[in-house]
């Protein structure tokens, strides 16, 4: 029997179609066996909190407190450009009209909430945290004054009568010239260098097997997205599935460590000397 990993990861389509191949045995895993865990990102980054995954998604927000134990892997990441988190509202207005009233967000973990802090340390107390698929109908009810989406949010939000505040990725992309750091894989350091050069190099692997049969995983994505159609699945794959998702690369890996810099500059993320990337 194979050495087993506990892989964590989403129940998002890029995630599903990303670790199809490897949960499913549509590669050869070299006598690795993966025991998938699916949950939502801001689980997740507190399971990585409490080291209960030996590889698994997070957001860049919270690799930034991983770092003592975990490592960023070059694949399976969600980075891009064009696909970060929305301020949404009821109605037209700017994002000062906010300050002081709620803004629902998708954990104060997330990326997404991170980039809210960046651009505006003053929104931090003004979060009301709860699941990201809760906001947009929070916001209609009036339950909250603005939310702050993520995942298809981007894709969907118009159908809750919602109106863009702010495109916080784009905010980023101007600000530095960079690609969004939304998330990505980690890894315990306490695997070693060489299964986790074999983990990085399976999900790249992966990526290509489910590139050259998308019709093969889509069962398994339906299973976990049943609430999209399969316009905003398809969508949501081809935004977030990107050239950064075999390998980050250089202009991936500064985007990555410019957010922790300036995160940490702001008092947002622990100072640290461990490296991000494997």
């Amino acid at each position: 029997m194979g050495e087993e990993i506990s892989l964590g990861f989403s129940t998002c389509p890029n995630d599903t179609f990303i670790f199809y191949p490897m949960v499913h045995g549509r590669i050869d895993t070299g006598g690795l066996t993966f025991r998938e865990r699916l949950a939502d990102v801001e689980e997740l980054n507190r399971m990585a909190l409490r080291g209960e995954l030996d590889v698994t998604k997070v957001s860049c927000h919270a690799l930034g407190r991983l770092l003592g134990d975990y490592c960023l892997l070059r694949s399976g990441g969600a980075l891009g450009r064009g696909c970060g988190p929305l301020v949404v509202a009821r109605e037209r207005m700017r994002m000062e009209d906010l300050r002081g009233g709620k803004i629902a967000v998708p954990g104060r973990l997330t990326t997404a909430f991170l980039f809210l802090c960046l651009y505006d340390p003053g929104f931090e107390g003004d979060a009301i945290p709860m699941p990201f698929y809760r906001i947009m109908e929070s916001v209609k009810r009036g339950e909250a004054d603005a939310g702050l989406i993520i995942h298809e949010g981007r894709f969907t939000y118009p159908l809750y009568g919602l109106t863009e505040v702010m495109d916080l990725g784009k905010w980023w992309e101007e600000k530095t010239g960079l690609p969004i750091p939304l998330g990505g894989i980690v890894a315990k350091r306490s695997l070693g260098t060489e299964r986790i050069r074999r983990i990085e190099r399976l999900i790249a692997e992966a990526i290509g097997y489910c590139r050259s049969h998308p019709g093969e995983p889509m069962r398994y994505i339906r299973m976990h997205a049943q609430e999209m159609s399969d316009e905003v699945v398809r969508r949501h794959i081809d935004l977030y599935v990107n050239e950064f998702s075999s390998d980050v690369g250089e202009e991936g890996r500064r985007a990555v460590e410019t957010l922790m810099v300036k995160a940490r500059e702001r008092g947002l993320l622990p100072d640290t000397d461990m490296p991000v990337f494997c």
